[in-house]
């Protein structure tokens, strides 16, 4: 890792307070605000390039109503790895993602359902249908229609 390289962990954290604000509609402007810092401060946090101190985070998390686990809890519960290079390229796929207005819909949608169940159970159709090969652009360029129906 060069010396001018933010730290993975660091990226990894930052990557958590940009995902977390945007799913509360908070605005780096609003949260510097809160947090008594410049707008850019709040950029350096979610890039990696500034640490983050433990009252800072602290502060962070108040804000954003989590606890400060949160920032450092991947989704398969694993806290980020040392080595850290796909972590970082995970995260920042993650933080593109959450930014985009798809990102942000889905997700203040998703976290309107309030059954347990059934978010795990939207999760599990969306992991597989992730991993499923795109039978519609197969059909399509193999020049087969697809007959069975969606639903039922």
């Amino acid at each position: 890792m060069n010396k001018k390289d933010p730290n993975p962990i660091d990226t990894f954290v930052g990557s958590r307070v940009r995902m977390r604000r945007l799913m509360v509609g908070l605005s780096q402007e609003k949260l510097a605000d809160g947090l008594g810092i410049t707008f850019q401060q709040v950029q350096k946090y979610e890039k990696g390039t500034n640490r983050i101190g433990a009252s800072r985070l602290q502060a962070i998390a108040d804000i954003l109503g989590v606890h400060p686990s949160f920032f450092f809890q991947r989704e398969d519960d694993k806290a980020p790895a040392r080595d850290g290079v796909s972590d970082v390229q995970e995260s920042n796929e993650i933080s593109s993602f959450v930014a985009s207005k798809e990102g942000i819909a889905l997700n203040r949608a998703f976290l309107k359902i309030a059954d347990p169940v059934l978010r795990k159970k939207i999760i599990s159709l969306v992991a597989a249908m992730a991993q499923a090969p795109d039978t519609e652009s197969s059909s399509v360029a193999s020049g087969a229609r697809r007959t069975e129906p969606l639903h039922g």
